[in-house]
């Protein structure tokens, strides 16, 4: 969901293979589960006609108040803010099961998010040590960092960020935390920055932690885990799911939710033997895409964007 970070309208990633795979209809049904500022959604609703409609779905307070405004001003966009994984009750509730022929995942955060100091996602300024996409519910980062047992945070940034100094890491925050409280960005990065073995890397040392902290804060794979399935169930036969993942944690649950779905594991050995195996749900279309040279010039923060597509059968 990145952008390019310049302060202007947020540039929304892979658009015109967005565009190209959602093949959008000028009566259809669509969902943009991932608002953001709006840029693909905007891009979906120029090609909608008046009988068209599109829920544009937001955790993020901000993104949920720009999606808002977008459907006072446009009747055809409907605003949630909410979790995508509440996708099916939102749907449900506007009697659209069944009807819909587009959902877009574009996973991450924004460069809004990004860019101001006060969300605390990232270490570029100091801010507080927030990451929450929703800053009203559940523990920050920091409140999280002040409680969690040691071996609890290297699990943390071994799993989430595939951190490979997890323990060395988790040692030095539990000690740090006992002199003054890891509360600002700044911080946190310094600790983590004091703890790791020099290294010709070019990423920063707290890069890893800070993804890891963000996925655990917001629960982001386990939301993303319980919304595909949900997706899937909404799409009319030759709807298209696409999804819009950023590393390789995310991209791995797509995949495989998307080959399962295409291709259904067998059924252990029964007697008598079935009739026939499940019957596929999807079809995949297209993927991994990447952003092209082009765009990760004017936007290097879409280098790691992959795009995968599939199509719901009948």
């Amino acid at each position: 969901m990145v952008g390019t970070g310049t302060g202007e309208l947020h540039a929304p990633v892979l658009l015109d293979e967005v565009m190209e795979h959602l093949g959008v209809r000028e009566g259809g049904v669509y969902i943009d589960c991932t608002f953001g500022r709006g840029g693909h959604s905007r891009a979906i609703l120029a090609r909608l006609g008046d009988a068209g409609r599109l829920l544009a779905i937001d955790r993020d307070p901000q993104a949920a108040e720009a999606a808002v405004a977008l459907g006072t001003r446009e009747g055809r966009v409907l605003a949630e803010h909410g979790r995508f994984s509440g996708l099916g009750d939102m749907v449900q509730r506007r009697g659209w099961g069944g009807r819909i022929d587009g959902v877009l995942f574009d996973l991450g955060v924004s460069s809004p998010q990004l860019d101001d100091p006060a969300r605390g996602f990232s270490f570029s300024g100091d801010g507080p040590l927030d990451m929450r996409m929703d800053p009203r519910t559940g523990p920050s980062a920091a409140e999280w960092l002040a409680r969690a047992g040691r071996d609890e945070i290297a699990s943390v940034l071994y799993t989430y960020g595939e951190e490979r100094h997890a323990r060395r890491m988790a040692r030095a925050i539990v000690a740090a935390r006992e002199i003054a409280p890891i509360d600002t960005t700044r911080r946190l990065a310094e600790v983590v920055g004091a703890a790791t073995p020099h290294s010709a890397e070019r990423q920063h040392p707290a890069t890893r932690v800070f993804l890891a902290l963000r996925l655990k804060v917001n629960q982001e794979l386990e939301e993303l885990a319980a919304a595909l399935p949900q997706a899937l169930e909404v799409l009319v036969a030759g709807g298209r799911l696409l999804v819009i993942a950023f590393h390789s944690l995310e991209d791995r649950i797509v995949k495989h939710f998307l080959r399962d779905e295409a291709r259904p594991p067998r059924p252990p050995r029964q007697f008598p033997v079935p009739a026939q195996e499940p019957p596929a749900r999807l079809r995949l279309i297209a993927g991994p895409i990447r952003p092209p040279a082009a765009e990760v010039a004017r936007n290097p923060r879409c280098r790691s964007a992959v795009l995968r597509v599939a199509e719901r059968l009948g």
